[in-house]
């Protein structure tokens, strides 16, 4: 196999799992947050926020696999 296709499949493994376990983690969490809002809406500002924290580091795991993405595509010869 050339190291061209080797590179580019190897590209997208890693996006494609890198973005499937925040993809199912952040899904899980929306869940969550639906039905603690629908048994206890007085609580939706706080429980928003914790959400918000939680989000934003289940995001940045895809952010890494982007990286690791762009280090394969440019650094990887």
């Amino acid at each position: 196999m050339e190291t061209a296709a080797v590179k580019l499949l190897s590209m997208g493994i890693a996006i494609g799992l890198g973005v499937l376990g925040p993809g199912i983690g952040l899904a899980l969490a929306t869940k969550a947050i639906i039905e603690s809002i629908a048994r206890q809406p007085e609580a939706e500002g706080q429980i928003s926020k914790y959400f918000y924290i939680g989000a934003g580091l289940i995001e940045a795991c895809a952010i890494y696999a982007l990286l690791v993405v762009i280090l394969i595509a440019f650094v990887i010869k």
